[in-house]
């Protein structure tokens, strides 16, 4: 049922594999500051700078979303006056006034408000600059579309009208008035953003990865074309270690790939092109592996074999084609209920669960001396640690000799601990952790860095796991159940690539269902 392309699991990713992750795209999520001179640009950092490109980047947002408002509010406002001018009286045969009631001031609060959910689910808030005007069309359109169906079966449908194509008619005015009033404003705002991009008055931090010829091309395309690419050049690092370069003459030289993430925070870089000579195709794995420990956009420069096979797809005709790996695993709609799925699944689930707690809580606590719960440091999303919440299933002081991870028939867990993990109740309190968003109830289950850091010798691609937040249930605790030690761990590991690959709603519902199954058979390992 799932495919895998085997190189993922060897130490070096193979350049198929990268390719398949990647995908063309002009879509920066990214804040801007206004640009200097581009040699001296690296030299422009003030105290202020995140804050000030973290306010420009809601400002833009806030700018969408007043927007949204205020064309929903008006196309109800116009809509309301219409079905009293035209739909009503054909009906009832005079002239109806417009005397607008408590209803109708209601909605004119609640309808705007769900436009503006919808286009939070669909995203569109997510990229407040940079937003392709043909996406926002064919966006807005799709949506519109969608919330006009969803009003029209919801609120319209009970009107009295004379026929069916008053309701027709209906359907169409709403939709229309929607469309053109949110549309509009959007296509002012978005071209008034993108024209200062390429006029050179906004831009972002972007670090070079590459040297000798290929490096140079792709810095002199970008920065010398007519319209701006929005790219502000900090900085390369030559990952061959040559004592010259030709980019020395245009950008200062920031280091070597070993310290790229430092450079990356301390230079707030936002985006980072790896523009590779062909004979360093091999590299490709560890430079992009360096990468994903920071939350950077990652483009590169492509071959001529992905072009011939179609992977590179032009969808702006004045820039350098660049495909870029993509950070987002699932749609942003999908995402969207994802996080709206774990918080009230989490928090009925506490509220479910409390008779039960209560109840584990006391056996726990006269079966053995010690707290009831208990809390260990884990590795969450992007190398972040936090505080991992369980019921506590050992006795205490069970790792005094360090750390060491569970095995079956271990002499350190409690009778009710057996139980316990074997139907999964040991893991309740992690729904306080999905809560505070520090995981999420599908996802890679989180390790501490002590087993990390064995792992990663072993199997680097375990740093692809900390793309998601880690989850209470996953693919590899259904398939594989808990570990014994790092040789399992990294066996473990397979399922939870394969999740990572084919992660969607539907597949964490299916996860889900089996997880549920464990729990009421008691299969747990």
């Amino acid at each position: 049922m799932y495919e895998i392309n085997a190189n993922i699991l060897s130490s070096n990713f193979s350049s198929s594999y990268i390719l398949n992750s990647l995908k063309q795209s002009y879509i920066f999520n990214i804040p801007f500051q206004e640009p200097g001179d581009q040699t001296n640009f690296a030299l422009s950092f003030g105290t202020g700078y995140r804050n000030e490109i973290l306010m420009n980047r809601k400002f833009q947002r806030i700018k969408y979303i007043v927007s949204d408002y205020l064309s929903g509010a008006l196309s109800w406002t116009l809509f309301y006056i219409f079905r009293k001018v035209v739909i009503e009286p054909s009906k009832f045969g005079y002239k109806i006034p417009i005397e607008p009631d408590h209803k109708f001031w209601i909605s004119l609060i609640v309808i705007p408000l769900f436009w503006i959910l919808l286009h939070y689910i669909s995203g569109y808030y997510k990229m407040p600059f940079r937003i392709s005007r043909l996406q926002e069309l064919s966006k807005t359109f799709l949506i519109t579309l969608i919330g006009t169906l969803f009003l029209f079966f919801v609120l319209i449908l009970d009107d009295t009208v004379k026929n069916f194509t008053s309701y027709y008619l209906s359907f169409v005015v709403l939709f229309s008035l929607q469309f053109f009033l949110s549309y509009i404003p959007r296509l002012i705002i978005t071209s008034h953003t993108n024209n200062k991009i390429h006029n050179g008055k906004l831009g972002f931090n972007t670090l070079l990865i590459g040297g000798n010829g290929r490096a140079s091309k792709i810095f002199k395309d970008l920065t010398s074309g007519k319209r701006f690419s929005g790219n502000k050049f900090i900085g390369y690092i030559n990952i061959n270690s040559n004592p010259t370069d030709p980019l020395d003459q245009y950008i200062p030289r920031l280091g070597e790939l070993s310290n790229v993430t430092e450079i990356i925070k301390e230079k707030k870089i936002e985006e980072a092109i790896i523009a590779m000579e062909p004979g360093d195709h091999e590299k490709i794995g560890q430079i992009i592996n360096k990468l994903k420990e920071s939350r950077v956009i990652i483009k590169a420069i492509p071959s001529i074999y992905e072009i011939l096979a179609g992977r590179v797809k032009i969808s702006s005709v004045y820039g350098t084609p660049l495909i870029e790996i993509s950070h987002e695993l699932i749609p942003v709609w999908q995402e969207t209920l994802k996080y709206f799925l774990d918080f009230f699944v989490s928090l009925i689930a506490l509220i479910l669960t409390l008779p039960l707690n209560i109840a584990l809580a006391i056996i726990i606590k006269l079966s053995s001396p010690g707290p009831v719960t208990f809390t260990q440091e884990r590795i969450g999303k992007y190398g972040k640690p936090f505080k991992l919440y369980k019921f506590r299933s050992m006795y205490q002081n069970a790792e005094e000799n360090g750390p060491a991870l569970a095995s079956e028939n271990d002499p350190r867990i409690t009778p009710i601990g057996t139980f316990m993990r074997k139907t999964r109740m040991d893991e309740i309190p992690n729904f306080i952790n999905v809560l505070k968003g520090e995981m999420s109830l599908v996802g890679p289950r989180p390790e501490r860095k002590y087993f990390i850091d064995q792992i990663i010798k072993k199997a680097p691609q375990y740093i692809h796991l900390q793309k998601v937040k880690p989850g209470i249930t996953s693919w590899g605790q259904v398939k594989y159940g808990y570990a014994e030690n790092v040789d399992e761990m990294i066996e473990r590991l397979t399922y939870d690539l394969i999740y990572i690959e084919n992660m969607s709603f539907y597949v964490d519902l299916k996860i889900l269902i089996h997880t549920m199954l464990t729990i009421i058979r008691g299969r747990g390992k």
